[in-house]
């Protein structure tokens, strides 16, 4: 029997406020609207979603950040301030390991506890990728690689879909056209990426429906998956303690 998903959740940020992603359409993407969390205050949410799944930590998308705009540190500072045990997961559209640096230098030993996360969809170069997690890498430890896809096309200038010798030891399967959708996880390709990857952490993003989709994702090799929808509208049970 395969060792239970551990389940990460998610926040999508956008102009302060937690929003809905689905698709990966995030121009379209409004205040969530949660039969869990009464309100889109980032801190709130925050709370409620690692309360229920009792756990320290949560992935956050930064969707200012991802579409051009500067990081929204004052956010993310009081994430770090208000749940003082928080792993912070971040993706904020980082273009190489020396950007992702700098942003986490402005959080002082906060920092310590960010995982900056580098996308298939943001990296602009295989050198860049190779720099990321570089054994040297100041952040090539706790960093983690995001492999971006939408429907059949891979969000990836840097071709690090196929760089397997250069994965880092997290590794996130990003299905963008399944977030949000209820489409049900693409178990397929993170079967296929387990074989490739077999001494990785794995981790799913996109379709989970509920506690038996979780189930199956263990079956195909996740060990984690990021999760959001399916925790809004009580899909998935509260965490045992």
């Amino acid at each position: 029997m395969s060792a239970p998903v551990t389940l990460i959740p998610v926040i999508d940020l956008l102009g302060g406020q937690v929003v809905r992603g689905v698709r990966g359409d995030r121009k379209a993407y409004r205040p969530i609207e949660s039969a869990l969390c009464s309100s889109s205050d980032p801190l709130t949410v925050a709370a409620i979603l690692t309360d229920h799944c009792a756990t320290q930590q949560l992935y956050v998308a930064d969707l200012d950040a991802l579409m051009g705009a500067s990081a929204q540190q004052a956010v993310l500072r009081a994430l770090l301030s208000h749940l003082p045990r928080l792993e912070l997961w971040l993706d904020a559209g980082f273009a190489d390991a020396a950007q992702a640096q700098a942003l986490i230098e402005n959080f002082g030993r906060d920092g310590a506890r960010i995982v900056p996360v580098f996308a298939s969809e943001s990296l602009a170069s295989r050198e860049v990728l190779a720099a990321c997690f570089a054994p040297s890498a100041p952040l090539a430890e706790r960093a983690a690689l995001s492999l971006d896809r939408r429907g059949s096309e891979r969000l990836d200038a840097a071709g690090c879909w196929d760089a397997d010798a250069l994965w880092p030891k997290r590794v996130i399967v990003m299905t963008l056209e399944r977030v949000g959708s209820g489409a049900g996880p693409d178990l397929d390709t993170m079967a296929a990426l387990r074989r490739r990857a077999p001494n990785a952490m794995l981790i799913g993003a996109g379709g989970v429906r509920s506690a038996g989709d979780l189930a199956l994702a263990a079956e195909a090799g996740a060990d984690a998956w990021l999760v959001a929808s399916a925790l809004h509208d009580r899909q998935i049970p509260p965490a045992a303690r």
